[in-house]
C-alpha cells in the first residue's frame, strides 16, 4: 500500500492548484489530508472528482479552520474521529482508519501559536495523543501520519539557532513530545531510511522561502516497530506544489 500524507492548507483552494493532477501522479492507495479548512459536506464536494475512493472527513466546529480527511481506495474496516477528549475534539484534528493489519491515524497537531501562547495546550495534546496511539497499539500496529508541527532535530530545520525556543514548532517542549513518541517505539520512517538527508516538507510563504529552500520538516510517518520491516520506502515529495507543505509518503507491504 502506498500511503500519502499532505497538509493542503485548504482542500477547496488545493483543488484549484492542480490537486487532481498531483493525486494522479502520487497514485496513493490512501491519501491523508490535514488542514482541510472545510466542513464535511464541503470536503465531500471538493473531492468528488476522485472516482473510486472512499472519503472520510473530520471537521472543526469553527468553520474554515483545521480539519482532516482520509481518502482510501480500499474501504477501511472502521473509521473513528477524535480522541474522545472534549478539550481536543473541537477542531477536527484526528481521524483513525482501521485496516486488516494496522490502524492509520492522521493528525494535524495543534500549533503553539505566536508568542507560544498555545504551548501549554500543545503539551497536553502531546501527552494525550501518545496515550491514544499506545492504546490502539495494544490491539494492532499503528501508522501515524500528518503535520506534527515540530521539527525534531537540527537537520530538520534550515535555521535552528534563530528558531530554537522562540518559534512554534521548534521549542524544547515540542521536541520532547516527539522524543516521547519515539521512546514509546514509534519510528520516524524518513529519518530511519535517510539518516543524513536534508529535506523539508514546509516552507513559509514569506520572503521566497521555498525557492531558497529555507524550510522545516514537520510532516511525518511514524510507525510501530512491528511494521518497520514492511516499510519499503519513505519519501518527501518536495517537487509537488499547491500548498505551503508538500506530500510525504511511505510504501507498506502490510501482508
Amino acid at each position: 500500500m502506498k500511503l500519502v500524507s499532505w497538509n493542503v492548507n485548504g482542500v477547496r483552494a488545493a483543488m484549484g492548484k492542480d490537486f487532481v493532477a498531483s493525486f494522479q501522479a502520487l497514485q496513493p492507495d490512501v491519501l491523508c489530508l490535514q488542514e482541510t479548512k472545510a466542513q464535511d459536506d464541503q470536503v465531500a464536494e471538493a473531492l468528488a472528482p476522485l472516482d473510486g475512493y472512499h472519503i472520510y472527513s473530520n471537521s472543526a466546529v469553527k468553520k474554515g479552520y483545521s480539519g482532516t480527511a482520509i481518502i482510501s481506495r480500499e474501504k477501511p474496516l472502521s473509521v473513528q474521529a477524535d480522541m474522545g477528549i472534549e478539550e481536543h475534539d473541537q477542531e477536527g484534528r484526528l481521524l483513525c482508519a482501521e485496516f486488516q493489519e494496522f490502524y492509520l491515524v492522521t493528525v494535524y497537531t495543534p500549533n503553539s501559536a505566536n508568542e507560544l501562547k498555545r504551548l501549554p495546550y500543545r503539551q497536553q495534546w502531546d501527552v494525550d495523543f501518545l496515550n491514544y496511539v499506545q492504546k490502539l497499539e495494544q490491539i494492532k500496529p499503528v501508522v501515524v501520519c500528518g503535520d506534527l508541527n515540530v521539527a525534531h532535530r537540527e537537520i530538520d530545520i534550515a535555521r535552528p539557532k534563530s528558531n530554537y525556543n522562540k518559534s512554534p514548532g521548534y521549542t524544547q517542549a515540542e521536541i520532547d513530545g516527539m522524543d516521547n513518541l519515539q521512546r514509546a517505539g514509534f519510528v520516524d520512517t524518513f529519518r530511519h531510511q535517510h539518516p543524513d538527508e536534508v529535506k523539508y516538507s514546509w516552507w513559509s510563504y514569506r520572503a521566497g522561502a521555498r525557492g531558497k529552500n529555507i524550510g522545516w520538516r514537520i510532516d511525518y510517518f511514524l510507525i510501530s516497530p512491528a511494521l518497520l520491516g514492511k516499510c519499503q520506502a519513505s519519501e518527501i515529495h518536495n517537487d509537488i506544489m499547491g500548498s505551503d507543505h508538500c506530500p510525504v509518503s511511505i510504501e507498506l507491504n502490510a501482508q
